[in-house]
């Protein structure tokens, strides 16, 4: 290999360094495809029976539009009116923890679903939960 360079390609690679001219980068371009989706859904005032209807369709919906991200806003339950029901239990008639339940319990919507885990304090903290979707090969 010849370690020469030509007085030409010096002056070429002396100009491009100077230039102010910027070359366009293409990983921004791969980091903007890669952006999450993040969508969101309140469930408080529901039913249990209305959440895990309005959950379904919010899953289903999300994952046809390719969203990467679901911030399911649950509420702690502290309002509830399951605890004067002592027919109720205190625990799983809270949306708090019926929902998830409803979710690892629905196969189709487990087989959209990547991982389920606690939402940090900003997004709700102990009143909501994160759903993370896997890829939808069906669309683009």
């Amino acid at each position: 290999m010849n370690d020469n360079i030509s007085n030409k390609n010096k002056k070429d690679w002396e100009n491009f360094v100077n230039s102010k001219e910027k070359l366009p980068d293409k990983d921004l371009n791969f980091i903007i495809k890669k952006k999450k989706e993040t969508r969101s859904i309140d469930l408080h005032g529901y039913t249990l029976d209305g959440a895990n209807k309005a959950i379904e369709n919010f899953i289903n919906k999300a994952f046809l539009e390719n969203a990467n991200k679901l911030i399911v806003v649950t509420g702690k339950g502290l309002h509830s009116e399951n605890e004067k029901d002592p027919y109720v239990s205190k625990d799983l008639g809270i949306l708090k923890y019926s929902v998830p339940e409803f979710i690892t319990n629905n196969k189709d919507l487990m087989s959209k679903i990547n991982e389920i885990t606690d939402a940090k304090i900003e997004d709700g903290g102990g009143g909501a939960f994160y759903i993370y979707l896997k890829r939808n090969k069906t669309t683009k």
